[in-house]
């Protein structure tokens, strides 16, 4: 066990624990990172600490098994969770819930290993961190097969539940392991999987920052040495720590037909599908993610080198402010089991400014393309559909979706070249602005082919009357040094 000064250890036998789920396991986790181990396997930690639970969590590894043998195996399984609030205090937990850490390869011993854990009638649940880009590859193959091997060693119900960032997360699992399971021919195993009462596929939103390990934060802990990060072939940054901010949220659709932990005593919300799905609107498009990504956009272009220093740039706070406040809060249905002003209010007071927390611009900016149609399509569709609101008065998200085009261009406002963050779409989206010039205001219009993508923001801007506006505020940030600056200036400050 880590034996570090002023942490909260484990209040239960770690032994028995891992004996009790070895012989019958309840829950396992595909997805084994920093969200993993910062927050969801926390909970079980905290219901294990007050005897509401006797097993832990498998954990399992498909896409970047090298952090099993890394980080690991190396600690027995354990973490230590250093909490950072932004008085600058911090908060340090160990947890013993993992009780197994399987890299699924097959053909190896683990893998046999988490077959034989996927068959186990004891299952209640498998969830998910794998990424909304883990739904579209050899991934999906795997849990099919074992999914597969469930059904055929009795077929026992069980909850496949996605716990990924990202819209009707439950319904993209549902239609990726369908998707993958129709290669094994057998209308019984899709009839299993189709029926609720025995396979579900619930809904879920999920909230808490936990950015890859600081430097700073490790240097904080005894023996710095100890705590050394590893970063993987495949560029995985993990540490036998993980730093994370104290606000967490999850709230899971309550289908599990095989029963589940009581997570509610932990702080899990568990409600019915619509109001999952209106907790997670509420936070994807409104109050916390499009916030998120503008401040990476920006922050990204005048070289700010955190979230929270981003917060103290008086321009792009006013943005941020605008976009929650302003134009995402009007357009919100409230979920009714949490306040969006409050959540929102607490994004502004806690979480955004916190300057312990080490995220990153660069960081947040990753794949933006793939998340722009929830991020602000949403909302747009949402203005040009009630009577209520106006889509005219919309300033600050076409000022983002300009300056989104302005950071492809890979200049930064200081006229310098910019190293942009990894985009599974970056050469296309490239390609299509090979045409736009910094420095040339005129060029903005051939940004029309990205501004008008449906397939980027789930919507056709120009149709709804916003595309021109879009160039109009791009054309500005195309006139040289400092214009992004001075155009956010004139049109939100």
């Amino acid at each position: 066990m880590f034996n570090i000064p002023n942490a909260a250890k484990p209040a239960y036998d770690a032994r028995a624990v891992r004996e009790a789920t070895a012989a019958a396991p309840v829950w396992v986790h595909f997805g084994a990172g920093n969200l993993f181990r910062g927050y969801i396997a926390m909970l079980q930690n905290t219901l294990l600490n007050e005897g509401l639970a006797a097993k832990g969590v498998i954990a399992a590894e498909a896409f970047d098994p090298e952090i099993i043998s890394a980080v690991y195996r190396p600690h027995d399984n354990q973490t230590l969770l250093v909490t950072l609030r932004p008085d600058g205090s911090t908060k340090l937990t160990v947890s013993a819930a993992v009780t197994e850490a399987l890299a699924a390869v097959p053909g190896t011993p683990d893998y046999e290993r988490l077959i034989a854990v996927m068959e186990a009638p004891s299952l209640q649940m498998a969830s998910f961190t794998i990424t909304e880009k883990g739904y579209n590859g050899p991934v999906m193959a795997l849990i099919a097969e074992m999914a597969y091997k469930r059904y055929q060693a009795g077929g026992a119900p069980l909850a496949f539940v996605s716990m990924d960032n990202c819209s009707g997360n439950g319904d993209l699992l549902r239609s990726a392991v369908l998707g993958a399971a129709r290669a094994y021919g057998d209308a019984g195993f899709i009839g299993y999987l189709s029926d609720p009462a025995r396979v579900s596929f619930p809904w879920s939103m999920i909230d808490k920052i936990t950015p890859a390990p600081s430097d700073a934060v490790r240097q904080t802990l005894p023996s710095p040495d100890d705590w050394a990060p590893v970063t993987t072939a495949k560029g995985t940054n993990i540490a036998p720590f993980v730093n994370a901010e104290e606000p967490q949220y999850l709230v899971i659709e309550d289908s599990f037909p095989n029963g589940r932990p009581p997570l509610e005593k932990a702080g899990v919300y568990f409600a019915d599908r619509t109001t999952v799905s209106r907790a997670e609107r509420m936070k994807v498009t409104a109050c916390l993610n499009p916030l998120h990504t503008a401040l990476a956009i920006f922050g990204s272009l005048f070289r700010v080198e955190t979230i929270a220093s981003c917060m103290k740039d008086a321009d792009l706070t006013e943005l941020a402010r605008r976009l929650g406040y302003d134009e995402g809060l009007p357009a919100v249905e409230h979920p009714g089991i949490f306040e969006p002003r409050a959540f929102l209010d607490e994004v502004f007071t806690k979480r955004l400014v916190n300057p312990f927390l080490p995220d990153t611009p660069r960081r947040i900016a990753a794949h933006t393309s793939q998340k722009m149609t929830f991020r602000y399509g949403e909302t747009i569709k949402t203005y040009a559909a009630r009577d209520d609101l106006c889509l005219d008065s919309l300033r600050a998200i076409p000022l983002t979706l300009a300056g989104w085009i302005r950071y492809l261009l890979a200049v930064g406002d200081d006229g310098q070249p910019l190293e942009l963050s990894p985009d599974v779409m970056l050469p296309q989206l490239q390609a299509a602005l090979k045409d736009v010039s910094f420095g040339d205001p005129s060029t903005a219009a051939r940004a029309r082919a990205v501004f008008s993508d449906a397939a980027i923001l789930g919507c056709d801007i120009y149709a709804l009357g916003l595309g021109a506006r879009c160039e109009g505020f791009l054309a500005e940030m195309l006139a040289g040094p400092d214009a992004v600056r001075r155009t956010l200036r004139r049109h939100c400050v």
